[in-house]
């Protein structure tokens, strides 16, 4: 009898989820009041051919070396390994190279936003938003699987670790929303991986820099924003091009 290889019981694609706030409803911090959760779905194939070794390549250039992880807030707010992007010629040149890189590269974003400020008056007992957004995400990202027939498969999705007690709660609200109690009413082929804060994921940390963009753009909507438009084609869409519902999800 022919033993299968362990990667037959995977599917062609991977799964990263990133976030932007927090998730906190007893502070919110009214400059920016929306916890959002960014999922990223690659073509594992794309991801190892060209995606990674584009961003490493980027590293490379502007650091010497690819070990460098890049966070939205770091190239925002810029200071240590970052303090070069402090010189306007050398920032502009980064975000140059940095954006034709995520505008090129094929992947597919899932974005669930809460509006916490409306979110605690809507709900006298509101549910943690971090499991409503997970819930969104997953349901749309198994949508998308299933559309592509790559369901009968099990899919990774990769997380950050974000402390002892948040990580058990993580942990129990994925096996809920996989088990079955998802708007899909069925189990969900997904297996989660969660990796340390300093784990160097290209996937983690392009779901990072998409994430913040999509907040401003849901609280600023007619604000001009580059950093949306750059990620906006890669937004989960019907076939008559409405993300609503597909790949974005404002909550209440």
């Amino acid at each position: 009898m022919a033993i299968a290889l362990p990667g037959s019981t995977y599917s062609d694609y991977v799964v990263f989820i990133d976030e932007s706030g927090d998730h906190g409803l007893k502070s919110i911090d009214a400059s920016y009041p929306v916890f959002v959760l960014c999922a990223a779905l690659f073509s594992k194939k794309d991801y190892v051919d060209a995606i990674c070794p584009a961003l490493n390549a980027l590293k490379m250039e502007f650091w010497g070396h690819d070990e460098v992880i890049l966070h939205e807030h770091d190239i925002r707010k810029p200071k240590n390994q970052f303090a070069f992007l402090q010189d306007a010629q050398n920032r502009a040149a980064f975000q140059e190279k940095l954006s034709a890189i995520l505008e090129q590269s094929p992947f597919k974003l899932i974005f669930s936003i809460i509006n916490k400020e409306e979110y605690v008056h809507h709900y006298q007992v509101p549910r943690n938003p971090y499991d409503v957004a997970m819930s969104f995400v997953l349901e749309r990202v198994f949508l998308e699987l299933n559309s592509m027939g790559q369901v009968a498969k099990r899919t990774k999705v990769i997380v950050e670790c974000r402390g002892p007690n948040e990580d058990v709660q993580l942990r129990e609200a994925f096996a809920k929303i996989v088990g079955g109690n998802n708007a899909c009413g069925r189990p969900l082929p997904f297996d989660l991986l969660m990796v340390p804060k300093l784990s160097n994921s290209i996937g983690l940390q392009i779901a990072d820099l998409c994430a913040r963009p999509m907040g401003i753009k849901s609280l600023q909507p007619k604000q001009p924003n580059r950093a949306y438009e750059i990620i906006a084609g890669k937004i989960r869409r019907n076939p008559h091009g409405r993300a609503e519902g597909w790949g974005v999800k404002v909550s209440p």
